[in-house]
């Protein structure tokens, strides 16, 4: 499997000789402080303080309603989209607030990709749907964008099930080869963070794994943030668990501590199936 060996020179990024053993050597990419946000007046989210570090998958895992999904879509604002939402506190992106009206949305969605639930290719080409987003960056040599699609299929761990296929429709692949594709289409525009709101929920097992395996593969060069109802699931493939109750955070620990030691008896409580 192949990933891309190469990024954005972005502020605080590691270098892959360094140690990665003490989270607090890394840098830290989100900084969530005293977050609150309310759809009209209902309080989806509580006090929300949370720090995800790079270079990791952090899993963000609670029963339905609990605000896991709401609290991903303001890393990236999408949240917005609702016109009921009503936000306090702050959210610091490689230390900056992206709260600030003064922020510019589309340069904080070109740094933070995300891959939704539903595998939702565009009614494009395979190659188009890749090279969408470098052209509206302004990409327009042929060459170079070959180049993009090829490597950012590579990334996703399609290319050897697509190469012969980049002028037929997206919509002909299987559900598992469309998420792959969205995936690719996420690394076409080089993030730096990629959101995931639970993407392997709707594929069978053996996708399942496959987006698994390429998830512990893009760790290193991505900071991955991951929604996911599957227990077994954030078990095997997060470095860190947030545990979301009735919008607040409960517990959020590294993953072996919270799956085999919990500090609160909620989170034990869930993560044993006792509710939720």
């Amino acid at each position: 499997m192949e990933v891309f060996t190469e990024k954005k020179n972005v502020k605080g990024i590691q270098s892959d000789g360094e140690s990665k053993k003490d989270a607090s050597k890394k840098s830290i990419v989100y900084d969530t402080k005293d977050l609150n946000l309310w759809y009209g007046e209902d309080q989806a989210l509580k006090n929300i303080n949370l720090s995800v570090y790079e270079n990791e998958v952090t899993a963000i895992i609670g029963p339905s309603g609990c605000g896991k999904s709401t609290y991903i879509k303001t890393l990236n604002r999408m949240v917005e989209m609702v016109p009921i939402v009503r936000i306090s506190g702050e959210i610091l992106y490689r230390e900056k607030n992206i709260l600030n009206k003064s922020y510019k949305v589309e340069d904080l969605r070109t740094r933070v990709g995300m891959v939704f639930q539903k595998p939702n290719p565009f009614p494009k080409s395979i190659y188009e749907n890749i090279a969408y987003g470098p052209k509206i960056h302004g990409i327009r040599s042929k060459k170079v964008l070959d180049e993009i699609v090829e490597e950012s299929l590579k990334g996703a761990a399609i290319w050897d099930e697509v190469k012969d296929r980049l002028n037929e429709n997206a919509y002909g692949l299987s559900g598992g080869q469309q998420q792959r594709l969205c995936i690719a289409r996420c690394l076409a525009i080089e993030p730096d963070v990629i959101l995931m709101d639970e993407p392997t929920s709707a594929l069978d097992p053996i996708s399942t794994s496959k987006i698994e395996s390429l998830i512990q593969e893009l760790k290193k060069n991505y900071s991955i943030i991951i929604v996911t109802h599957n227990m077994q699931q954030a078990a095997r493939i997060s470095d860190k668990t947030a545990f979301f109750l009735n919008g607040e955070v409960i517990e959020y620990e590294n993953t072996n501590k919270i799956f085999s030691n919990p500090s609160d008896k909620r989170t034990e409580d869930y993560i044993t199936g006792r509710f939720g």
